[in-house]
Formats: C-alpha cells, sequence, structure tokens
C-alpha cells in the first residue's frame, strides 16, 4: 500500500489536505492495511513502519496487531521505552486478552503496581526462562537488550521514535521482523555523550530507530493512522499545520461535540478571563509582560498553578462524545508542563501553597504519550534572552501542546515573537544529513499566531 494514497471515505479539495468524511471508517482501513501488510509479510521482510499522531489509537493498534499474532499461532514479544509504557499495555492486553498468558519481563528493583499485581493472566519474572508459557511478553528495550538466547519471528516496537537506534541495535538480533509504531512529531531520543563524529552517517546511534531502519530498509511498507481521537476540533488543524506538515491529520471530532462549561461565574480578572477564552476557543494565551527572567520565573509559576486552580475553584465540566450528560474535571484530569524539571518543582510548590494536590506537573519528555481534559504550559520561550536549540525544539512544543482532550493554556511573557525575529535558525548543515521538519523556529511561529488571537494581557 502506498501510504500517500487517500484512503475511503476521504476526499481531496483542491490547494487543501484531505478531508475525512468519516473518521472511524478511514482509521479502521489505516488499521486494516497494517493488518493486511503484516499477514503478508515473507521470510525477507523486515517488518512494517506506522506513523501516528497524538491520540489516533496507538495503543489499540499495537493491541489489535498483538492479538492478530496470537490468533495466527504466534509468540510475540513486544517493546516499549519506559516502564510506564509497559504497565499501560500490559493492562490493555490483559483487558483485551484475558485468555492469552501475559508475561512481563522485569528488572529485579521492579515493583509491579497495583494494576498489575491484580492480572489475574500476567506472570512478572525477570529472566525470560520464567515466562516460557507466555504467548505475549512485554518489556523496555533496555531490558530486552540483556537476553541473549532467545529468538521470535514478530516483535511490536512501540514508540519507535523514542527509541535510539543504537538500543534497536541491540535487540534486533531477537527477532526477524517488526510493528514499528510511533510519532514522528514528539521528542527526539537524546543522549549526553558526545556524536559528532557520526553526523552524517546512516548509523548515527543519536537518530531514532524508524529513521535508521528506513535508511537500510526503503523498501518497507509505511502507513499512518489519519485522526487523532484525543484532540478537539480546535486544536487538531493547528498541531497538524505546525508539526505534521507532510502527514497531516484531522480530529475524529467536530466543532461543538466537546466544551468546558463552569458551574461558577468568574470575577473580573484575567486568570477568569483566560479560562473564558480556553472555553469558547481552545486555546488561550495568558501572557505576562515582556521582561528577561530567570528560568525559575515566579509569576509564570504563580499564573500557571492559579490557572490550574482556578480551574477547579469554577467547577469546570466537560462535555463530549463519552459524557454528552458532562462530568465534572478534576485534578487528574489537568496538566501543566514545563520545559525544565525545577520549573515543575516550582510549580508544585505554587500548588501546594494554593492547596491544590492532584494536579499533573511534569517536563515535555515525561508528558509524552499521556492525556488530559485541560493542559496549561509554560511556554519553553518565555521570559529568555536567547533561542537555544533546545527551546526550540519543534517535539517539545508538539508534546505540550497536544496532551489535551478540550483545551490548551500557554503562559508566556510577551516579546517571544521578537526573540524569535533576533534568533533564527542557524542549525550547521551537515552533509547526507537529511533537513529535519518540522523547523523548530516555524513551529514556533505557527503556534504563536495562533495563539495571538486568543491573548488575555496579565499583570506580573
Amino acid at each position: 500500500m502506498d501510504a500517500r494514497r487517500p484512503a475511503a471515505g476521504v476526499r481531496r479539495t483542491p490547494g487543501s489536505r484531505a478531508v475525512i468524511e468519516d473518521p472511524s471508517a478511514a482509521s479502521q482501513q489505516a488499521v486494516e492495511s497494517v493488518l493486511a501488510d503484516m499477514a503478508r509479510a515473507g521470510d525477507g521482510d523486515r517488518g512494517v513502519v506506522v506513523d501516528s499522531p497524538p491520540g489516533a489509537g496507538k495503543t489499540t493498534l499495537v493491541v489489535r496487531a498483538a492479538r492478530a499474532l496470537t490468533e495466527s499461532g504466534e509468540t510475540t514479544m513486544i517493546i516499549a521505552q519506559t516502564n510506564n509504557q509497559v504497565d499501560d499495555l500490559i493492562e490493555r492486553l490483559a483487558a483485551e486478552l484475558p485468555d492469552v498468558p501475559l508475561g512481563r519481563l522485569s528488572a529485579e528493583a521492579y515493583t509491579p503496581p497495583d494494576g498489575v499485581n491484580r492480572l489475574a493472566n500476567v506472570a512478572v519474572d525477570t529472566g525470560i526462562d520464567g515466562l516460557g508459557e507466555c504467548r505475549i511478553v512485554l518489556g523496555t528495550a533496555a531490558k530486552w537488550a540483556r537476553v541473549r538466547d532467545h529468538h521470535r519471528r514478530w516483535a511490536i516496537v512501540d514508540e519507535a521514535y523514542q527509541m535510539r537506534s543504537d538500543a534497536l541495535l541491540l535487540v534486533a538480533h531477537l527477532f526477524d521482523r517488526g510493528l514499528f509504531v510511533g510519532d514522528p512529531g514528539q521528542l527526539d531520543p537524546f543522549t549526553v555523550v558526545e556524536t559528532a563524529r557520526w553526523t552524517g552517517l546512516s548509523y548515527d546511534p543519536r537518530l531514532n530507530a524508524i529513521d535508521v531502519l528506513l535508511a537500510h530498509n526503503e523498501e518497507l511498507p509505511t502507513h499512518r493512522l489519519p485522526v487523532s481521537w484525543r484532540l478537539p476540533a480546535s486544536a487538531a488543524p493547528l498541531v497538524s499545520r505546525a508539526f505534521y506538515p507532510f502527514t497531516g491529520f484531522q480530529a475524529g471530532t467536530s466543532e461543538g461535540t466537546r466544551r468546558l462549561e463552569f458551574t461558577t461565574r468568574g470575577l473580573r480578572s484575567p486568570l477568569d478571563d483566560t479560562l473564558e477564552t480556553a472555553r469558547r476557543a481552545g486555546w488561550a494565551l495568558h501572557e505576562l509582560p515582556a521582561r528577561h527572567t530567570l528560568r525559575t520565573d515566579p509569576q509564570a509559576a504563580e499564573a500557571a498553578a492559579g490557572l490550574a486552580a482556578r480551574l477547579l475553584t469554577r467547577g469546570a465540566v466537560a462535555v463530549c462524545e463519552r459524557h454528552p450528560d458532562g462530568r465534572p474535571i478534576g485534578p487528574g484530569d489537568i496538566a501543566i508542563g514545563v520545559a525544565h524539571r525545577d520549573q515543575a518543582d516550582q510549580i508544585r510548590r505554587a500548588l501546594a501553597a494554593l492547596g491544590v494536590p492532584g494536579i499533573t506537573v511534569d517536563t515535555a519528555n515525561r508528558l509524552q504519550g499521556r492525556e488530559f481534559e485541560v493542559v496549561v504550559v509554560v511556554h519553553p520561550l518565555s521570559g529568555r534572552r536567547d533561542a537555544t536549540a533546545f527551546h526550540l525544539e519543534a517535539g517539545r512544543l508538539c508534546v505540550l501542546t497536544s496532551r489535551h482532550r478540550q483545551a490548551c493554556i500557554v503562559v508566556a511573557r510577551a516579546g517571544i515573537t521578537d526573540l524569535l525575529d533576533a534568533y533564527p535558525s542557524t542549525d550547521p548543515i551537515h552533509l547526507n544529513v537529511p533537513v529535519k521538519f518540522p523547523d523548530g523556529w516555524e513551529a514556533h511561529q505557527a503556534v504563536l499566531t495562533q495563539l495571538t488571537a486568543h491573548r488575555v494581557s496579565a499583570p506580573d
């Protein structure tokens, strides 16, 4: 299958992206095409690659693929990148395949969460020999790299764009072919080791697993999931345009299907004005006065914590296709995303001072893959004097602005556009290194252009 070919229920309008008239049918066809390519894979085939935008049903695809392999008599290994990802997958698989013995390959220091401990069809062991009766075995890439005398025909590699290519090399001998699933718009894998010596080489270890895999296996069938079931209709067009310029997608829900409501009237304050803007538009920019600040900007931290706390005080209710009558938003439905861990610590202290527990506060790296009703973001470039490659990285902003089902509120100091104009992209160009899209500078400009229409000016 040509991944660029429009799926069923898709029409193209001149000069525009494809319009999916039936998102459910398009998603189903995409999954069926992936499974069909897996079923056709011969002895010389290395596998199938699937690109998935935020909230497109990647986990559902992994479960469907594992089920199909099990029903065809295969014993399958699943490789994820973190323990949390493995635990989430094994709980989902146990619910979908209650009669299939599942194995959880773990480190000696690993303590299974209560959700995994309660699963009757899951065995946990530090060695592969103790999981010999399991039809599906899951573990992190780091744990699978320690396995030696073991081989299976199929592996499913989850979050493959987060996997460094050298990590794939350490486990590639364990399987003949794989289903590689991931989100190309998210954060790239990173290393603290200097890697300039490998720049331009096709096996550069800092590259993600899929890029290196395709560089050596250009014939691999590549698919994409065309619909985001997480992002609302207000967010999908911007996220698609800014971060997925060549593999666009659209929301699975239409305008008006999701909305925020408040059970308590607000005050005439910038916090309430921002919440009202987010309620109406799905986006809001809570803009503080322009100023160069420390990375731990106290006013930005207090604003982010205050917005999250005010959301709860106002009795926010989320109306959506799952809860057409509305569901109260609790602390677990809200996240605050930042670029640095010290910023997260600062906001946690601010929330504690407000007496608001239970709200998730973390960096983009740790929020990756998670989903919330409302997300408050402290812009990575807020208050900075310069625009470094770290803060300009498109994947970081993509993660922060694509975790929500209802609304995203960005807290930032004025002047970011001027900062971007003063620091255009100046990354060096190397031979044999593909140009990375989207460019971080351009992605930030696209997001700020959208946010400017939903700006609320706030004092320090």
